[in-house]
């Protein structure tokens, strides 16, 4: 037994270093300044016909804000322009979840039917995720399913986001 004694208070010394050692923490996520959005819808794949409509690659520039709480990081995309679509919010919301930035709401769809046509409104749901890359830029897709009506189904396109 005294043999082991030596041996029993090394590993209880061992013990006690590792449970007092303080945990190596993340750092903190921050989606802060100016960045320029791009969407490329020129790449948009699908299900639903919009995913087949020829669209031309947009971009809109943004002051993003972070605020942290203990329950989570939300950057805010502020003074950017107003949507062409009437029911989507502003500004928009990007909740941290430990690897990316995501966004998600819900809004009309406003299929486009033709040149002239009355564009025919549906229930969608959306999400966007922007991941930091170690250039500093952000790169993500957005997805979006569409509930019903003619353009009933999913597109989806690739996002980045650029440092202005």
């Amino acid at each position: 037994m005294d043999r082991m004694r030596p041996v029993l208070a090394t590993f209880v010394a061992l013990g006690i270093a590792v449970c007092s050692a303080p945990a190596a923490q993340a750092a903190t996520p921050a989606w802060n300044g100016p960045y320029s959005l791009v969407r490329y819808a020129v790449d948009k794949t699908g299900t639903s016909v919009a995913a087949g409509q020829s669209e031309a690659t947009f971009s809109a520039d943004y002051v993003f804000s972070t605020v942290c709480s203990a329950a989570s990081c939300v950057a805010t995309a502020n003074n950017g322009p107003k949507p062409n679509n009437p029911t989507i919010s502003v500004p928009s919301h990007y909740t941290w979840d430990g690897n990316r930035w995501v966004e998600r709401f819900d809004f009309q769809w406003d299929c486009y039917m033709g040149e002239g046509v009355p564009k025919v409104w549906a229930p969608a749901k959306s999400w966007a995720f922007y991941t930091p890359q170690p250039d500093g830029s952000l790169r993500g897709t957005w997805h979006t399913d569409i509930a019903g009506g003619p353009c009933r189904g999913s597109v989806e396109m690739p996002v980045a986001a650029f440092r202005r």
